[in-house]
């Protein structure tokens, strides 16, 4: 399914995501988890794009992102495959969209092409990754990466002496398997990111409480505006930490088993959502209000395999007002 699908889905209709972390895991435990996903009805999986550890340890094992994707196209049907979201300075954009591109063949046309600014210095500086000038370079990178992306994906081919990248006569063949290879950018810059979003972007993930999220659409929808573009045509997608059990007493103690693991006292400054499948829905409510209609799950390892089997019972909730 792609995000041009959802005015089947209903007004009310929530797609599920697994951000499947791949620090401290095994791949067959990633895979295993992948397809319980598919089959417990989820719309789509997703990974990292990092190559050290980001909680805990920075030394901890950590898997590759395309790498992890492309396998996964191969023993999966059904789900979207992204990352959530790519590093753009770990490549240039014309191998990034050969990457896309051949993941889309790998699975079949469920390819959605995830990218940001990318943020973790630790990383770039371990491999000698040039990292920029700064937050503000990075997203002007991004951007003019973006823009080169899009017009790869579609076919063109062209030559380009931009601020950051020149190619010379580039085209990138065969052709995507969708029509239209989704882009999502990750990031609430309110300057830049968001405008890029604005501008180029099929999906937009974001994540907060229920005010700064709000916030952020607003500034979404600001640039939206000036740029000419309908929020509407593109994918909202908020990110949160989520486990399901009966009692949130049990969903907490699960929670602490993982963080455990992971040698990290939370997964980021943002709302942790663990308790019970209607104390969830609650939680999630006021986004799916806003127009968020992809929820995803950031799921570290090992992976919660009853909240993926518990996740349509929140689905059902939400979409029952």
């Amino acid at each position: 399914m792609t995000h041009h699908d959802s005015a089947r889905l209903g007004p009310t209709a929530i797609r599920f995501g697994a951000q499947l972390w791949v620090q401290s895991t095994s791949w067959p435990g990633l895979r295993d988890a992948a397809l319980a996903a598919e089959a417990a009805g989820w719309d789509s999986v997703w990974t990292w794009d990092h190559v050290l550890a980001i909680f805990g340890p920075w030394e901890q094992p950590i898997l590759e992102g395309w790498s992890t994707l492309a396998a996964l196209g191969s023993v999966t049907r059904r789900v979207r495959l992204g990352l959530m979201v790519g590093a753009n300075t770990f490549r240039n954009p014309g191998l990034t969209a050969k990457l896309a591109t051949t993941l889309d063949h790998v699975s079949g046309g469920r390819a959605v092409l995830g990218i940001g600014g990318a943020w973790f210095e630790r990383e770039h500086d371990a491999f000698g990754i040039p990292f920029g000038a700064g937050f503000g370079e990075r997203l002007d990178r991004l951007d003019e990466a973006v823009m080169l992306i899009r017009r790869l994906l579609d076919g063109e081919r062209f030559s380009h002496d931009g601020r950051f990248y020149a190619f010379h006569d580039a085209i990138c063949e065969p052709r995507t398997v969708q029509a239209r290879l989704p882009i999502l950018v990750g990031g609430s810059g309110p300057k830049k990111t968001l405008r890029t979003v604005a501008l180029r972007a099929d999906g937009w993930n974001t994540s907060g409480d229920v005010e700064e999220v709000r916030g952020k659409l607003a500034n979404l929808q600001g640039h939206c505006d000036a740029v000419g573009r309908d929020l509407s045509a593109i994918e909202l997608t908020v990110s949160f930490p989520i486990i399901l059990r009966d009692r949130r007493v049990a969903a907490e103690a699960a929670w602490a088993g993982l963080m455990a693991h992971n040698e990290s006292p939370n997964a980021g400054d943002v709302p942790h959502l663990l308790g019970s499948p209607a104390e969830v829905a609650e939680d999630l409510r006021p986004f799916v209000e806003m127009g968020f209609r992809t929820v995803i799950v950031r799921m570290p390892a090992p992976h919660d395999l009853e909240t993926i089997a518990r996740m349509p019972e929140v689905g059902e909730l939400l979409a029952g007002g």
